[in-house]
């Protein structure tokens, strides 16, 4: 035993100088010089973000200051009574809701739908139900028979299949006759809440301005306050709205349909050539196609339509995943179209490659995974690689504060979103990478799971028994392996690092460890 613990040690010792070998040797001559070209690309990457933020934050200052209304750039009138031609006076509306298995929600969007105010003879409501749960498929039946019963336009359509899953399913519903009377068409997600004015709020945008193409409507989040995790949701998103496609409206009548809560014209869509699905963010495809055919979109900033935000984590990494592939993967089959397109002027196709697609969807996501997680902790064990200060501190905060601009009310959970979006930059980035190389699950399409009013109504069931969890459920290894590589860095930095990054690496580390082991969001337990 004692010989086989001593040759046991020394064959380790071996194994160990060899490594430290490797190590000596490989260090100066490569791994510096790589961390240092490392370094120099992700503070590139930086800046291009840093300047395209300190962009936009400027055009929304002048905008928000300086700037004309909706109203104000376009022509805008109320409908009015013809008293000859009566209601024919008015456009004929298709109202589209793609939905799929939608349980907690299918009977709010419906009832939306079906509330909005427009001549009743004017108005097609369209239900397209890909459910594969035939309870819940019968459950959307009968719901849209209870509104047809009370005198509603509304019809139930479904296919045989979920091909080209919600493209498909808005592309089958384009090929009913009765679709053929419409002039436009309103889109809204299973989730969504329209007002009862929100035709009479964008309909005119299109009926007075034939060179609009969309209008946009605002997203506003029901459930922002359920858990931290839609809090964080809801500071992202404010600031998509607030600047981002507010910014795109007013300098180039350009920005990306969010796939619901807007209006389309006819022409434009079918211009455009339809809806696709060769990505699974059809609804970016559709804008960016209609905009390269000339087509103006407006963004109603004012127009609010109610809406859920994912609650669960397992539902936000599947959306992030969709929102990070889809447009990735679009920008590298579109970028040759986008550039050689005669319709457009150069300006307006640099920023739709760089501005649009290149920084806000492929660098945002690398930079703050690859820089902050990956890169600048590794800086640790190299004391002859350093970080200036205005990439490590400077910059990164000036971008935060400006993205701060859309929740004021959130100012103070800044800390935690800072963590929270560079846990969500890992999934981000891998899913970019993906889109790229067009690998994996580059078209998968998980539909994002509503929980309605599922958990309001939980908590007052009683159960004696306590619900089954299952491990895999909760515990998310990639998050656990960052996290540790990030502590590693933290302590080794503790110990014998001069610059201080390891208050950050723990508080990075706990963030992807609290991530990892399943605490972050609602989660509901399969019983």
């Amino acid at each position: 035993m004692g010989s086989f613990s001593l040759e046991g040690g020394s064959s380790s010792g071996g194994i160990g100088s060899q490594i430290g070998f490797i190590w000596e040797q490989t260090r100066e001559p490569v791994m510096v010089p790589l961390l240092k070209l490392m370094v120099a690309a992700c503070l590139t990457m930086s800046v291009m973000l840093f300047v395209e933020r300190v962009y936009m934050g400027i055009v929304i200052a002048v905008v928000k200051m300086f700037g004309r209304k909706p109203a104000q750039r376009y022509n805008w009138e109320p409908m009015k009574d013809d008293v000859e031609l009566g209601n024919a006076a008015y456009p004929m509306i298709l109202v589209q809701i793609p939905m799929y298995n939608e349980k907690e929600v299918y009977q709010l969007s419906i009832g939306a739908a079906c509330g909005l105010s427009w001549p009743s003879d004017r108005i097609i409501i369209q239900v397209l139900d890909d459910s594969t749960d035939p309870t819940i498929k019968d459950l959307v039946e009968m719901e849209c028979k209870r509104w047809a019963s009370k005198g509603i336009n509304i019809k139930y359509e479904i296919r045989g299949n979920r091909n080209g899953y919600k493209a498909g399913a808005l592309k089958e519903g384009m090929k009913h006759s009765y679709v053929k009377q419409c002039d436009y068409v309103a889109i809204f997600d299973a989730d969504f809440q329209p007002e009862p004015d929100f035709l009479w709020r964008t309909i005119p945008f299109l009926v007075h301005n034939p060179e609009i193409g969309l209008v946009q409507a605002r997203w506003k989040f029901v459930n922002s306050d359920e858990c931290l995790m839609t809090r964080m949701q809801e500071m992202s998103l404010d600031y998509h709205f607030t600047v981002e496609q507010e910014v795109g409206s007013s300098t180039h009548a350009f920005f990306g349909f969010n796939g619901t809560a807007g209006v389309w014209r006819f022409s434009a869509l079918n211009e455009a050539g339809g809806w696709k699905d060769r990505t699974t963010v059809e609804d970016m495809d559709l804008a960016v196609r209609a905009s390269l055919k000339g087509w103006k979109f407006l963004y109603l900033g004012d127009l609010k339509v109610k809406n859920e935000l994912p609650s669960t984590f397992k539902a936000y990494r599947y959306q992030q995943h969709r929102w990070s592939c889809g447009p990735a993967n679009l920008f590298k089959k579109m970028i040759v179209e986008i550039a050689k397109n005669k319709k457009v002027n150069l300006w307006k196709k640099f920023y739709v490659i760089y501005s649009f697609f290149f920084v806000r969807k492929i660098v945002a996501h690398i930079v703050t995974f690859l820089f902050y997680c990956v890169v600048m902790p590794a800086t640790v064990f190299f004391p002859e690689v350093e970080v200036p200060k205005w990439g490590a501190v400077y910059i990164p905060s000036t971008i935060t504060l400006l993205n701060a601009v859309g929740t004021p009310r959130s100012l103070h959970l800044l800390v935690f979103w800072i963590l929270f979006e560079n846990v969500m930059s890992l999934h981000r980035t891998k899913a970019t990478f993906i889109g790229l190389l067009e690998v994996g699950r580059v078209n998968e399409w998980v539909v994002t799971e509503k929980l309605g009013d599922a958990l309001k109504m939980k908590p007052s069931t009683k159960s004696p028994k306590k619900p089954r969890i299952r491990i895999g459920e909760r515990i998310h290894l990639l998050e656990l392996g960052v996290g540790a590589y990030l502590f590693f860095c933290g302590c080794y930095d503790f110990i014998n690092g001069k610059n201080g990054f390891f208050l950050y690496l723990f508080f990075q580390s706990i963030a992807f460890f609290i991530t990892g082991f399943g605490y972050v969001g609602t989660f509901v337990p399969n019983s």
